[in-house]
Order: C-alpha cells, then structure tokens, then sequence
C-alpha cells in the first residue's frame, strides 16, 4: 500500500495529536496519542497502558489525524493497519526521541512507553 503523497504532505506538515483505534473483544477505543510518519508507510508511535494491551491482543488498528481551524476542519487522513509492539530498547529510544522532538517534549521523556510500528494497509485523506 502506498499513501499518498498529498496524505503523506498532511500527515507530515505539523505536530498534531492522532487518536488511535482499538478493538479486542468487539469492544472499541480509542485514545489520543502523539505519532510519526516513517516515509515507507509506516507509523510509529509510543504507548503504554491499554492502547498497548489492546495492540497486544489485537494488532489491526486504525488511526485518525485531522487538522482544525477554531473548529472548522482543514484536513484529515484515517489510516487503516496492522500494529506491531516492537520490545527493543534501543530502537523504542531512539523513536520517542523522534516524536519528542516532533512535538517539542524532552527527548528522554515518556521513557515508560513501547514502542508500536503500524504498517498501514490502506489510507483516506480529505481535504476542505
């Protein structure tokens, strides 16, 4: 699957939260969290708690990011995808450092968090 690029553009143009969608058990939810778009279709993000219980014991997802203006909608993208927990240390450090730095937290911060890669399987985009 390939996003496209004007999605890519969006996804990539400023630090907005995403809210992730999960599912086990045929019950939803979903939650706020700060992500970055990896350039090969791929979403990093890093979590802990149910969000990541939930990826654990069902790895399909979905994530929504839209950007606003005084409550007027300017865009939005849903990416639909297969969530992986990835355990590595070295690797959960080194992305929470990028999505620090995306959003402007320290880069040591949220050192509780997993790292989960979603590869996605398929994506929508809206612009108004």
């Amino acid at each position: 699957m390939t996003i496209p690029p004007e999605a890519e553009r969006l996804l990539e143009s400023e630090p907005l939260m995403a809210h992730l969608g999960t599912s086990v058990d045929d019950r939803p939810h979903v939650a706020p969290v700060w992500y970055r778009y990896a350039d090969d279709d791929t979403v990093e993000i890093v979590t802990t708690g149910r969000k990541l219980a939930n990826v654990r014991d069902n790895p399909r997802v979905a994530l929504s990011v839209q950007a606003d203006d005084a409550g007027q909608t300017r865009w939005m993208v849903t990416l639909l995808g297969t969530a992986t927990v990835v355990d590595d240390e070295d690797e959960a450090t080194d992305a929470r450092r990028r999505i620090n730095e995306k959003y402007g937290a320290e880069s040591e911060a949220y050192a509780e968090n997993t790292l989960v890669r979603i590869d996605v399987g398929s994506a929508s985009y809206q612009t108004y």
